[in-house]
């Protein structure tokens, strides 16, 4: 008899027989293992994120959950970045972002980006709490174990958010994810003064054959009717595809005449969140931090030969002080 079943009835009722052939079919394999906790491979790959990129920004929002909500336009952007490793050792990593620009008239500029700090089985990660407010929060165990934190700071190195999570390399792929954190609104959202003021957001890194991306997931929270309510998703993808076709010397020369500065800016932001375990920094709309127009600043007069390193470290660690003062 050929067909794939047979129907039969007895005493009210029916019963149905599968056929021998459709019985051996294959039951659907596991879900893979995670695997996770290889420092030295960890390792290895945060720093293939560092390079020479063609870099595209895509930002969506994409599901209202309030009533009357209309979300904004996808917004998609892009340009070339350096991304170099200014700090390399087996257990920190900090990867600095340089946008490559042209300003219209054929002169190319330089501007600090973003900075992501990696950290294995760290003790402490440092969180956005809320308006203007950052806190060191310690990181149990069993969290710790086998994981690396991602600490991102702004422009002028204040910090935006951290998270903690692990690389894994199941089902073929290499991929962070952290958990998740609040995040002050970016400087897209801040500039239109949306009705919400912070993001709950998960990060992804994937190495991808052809670079990688830097995935997130984001509830944009604010306050409606006396209550916290989620206003809208966000799904973000940054891709970073290497290239070398665009004025890569620019941004290292860039680099060279500036280290020793961004290295006193790091070094006084690290030791005023020591003394307070904590941070309190002022947020502004179009630059990210109350310190950062002039610290940036203080760069390009290094550049531009204006100012010299020592004399700008000394002025910047004064703008840190009292911007951060209580």
């Amino acid at each position: 008899m050929n067909a794939s079943y047979v129907l039969f009835a007895a005493a009210g009722f029916a019963s149905l027989m599968v056929s021998p052939a459709l019985a051996q079919t294959a039951a659907p394999a596991p879900i893979a293992t995670a695997h996770y906790g290889d420092q030295a491979r960890d390792h290895a790959a945060i720093l293939k994120m560092a390079g020479t990129f063609k870099v595209t920004f895509d930002m969506r929002e994409t599901t209202p959950l309030v009533a009357g909500y209309t979300p904004y336009p996808a917004k998609v952007s892009g340009g070339h970045e350096v991304v170099r490793a200014i700090v390399d050792t087996p257990g920190h990593v900090v990867l600095q972002h340089l946008l490559v620009v042209s300003d219209g008239n054929g002169k190319t500029m330089v501007v600090k980006h973003w900075r992501q700090d990696w950290t294995w089985q760290p003790a402490t990660v440092l969180v956005y709490v809320g308006p203007g407010r950052w806190a060191v929060r310690p990181v149990p165990d069993k969290d710790r174990r086998g994981a690396w934190s991602q600490t991102v700071w702004q422009t002028d190195d204040s910090p935006r958010y951290g998270g903690i999570g692990r690389w894994r390399y199941d089902d073929g792929a290499t991929r962070w994810s952290s958990d998740e954190t609040r995040r002050p609104l970016a400087r897209r959202d801040a500039t239109r003064h949306p009705p919400y003021d912070h993001y709950v957001g998960t990060n992804r890194h994937v190495l991808t054959p052809a670079g990688w991306v830097h995935e997130q997931d984001n509830a944009k929270i604010g306050t409606k009717d006396g209550r916290s309510a989620t206003f809208v998703h966000e799904y973000v993808v940054n891709t970073y595809v290497p290239a070398t076709d665009f004025p890569i010397k620019a941004a290292d020369e860039y680099c060279g005449k500036t280290k020793d500065y961004w290295a006193s800016v790091r070094a006084g932001w690290d030791a005023a969140i020591r003394r307070r375990s904590g941070l309190a920094l002022g947020e502004v709309a179009d630059v990210g931090s109350s310190t950062a127009h002039e610290l940036m600043l203080l760069a390009d007069d290094i550049v531009s030969g204006e100012a010299t390193s020592v004399g700008a470290s000394a002025e910047a660690a004064g703008l840190i002080e009292t911007g951060t003062r209580p």
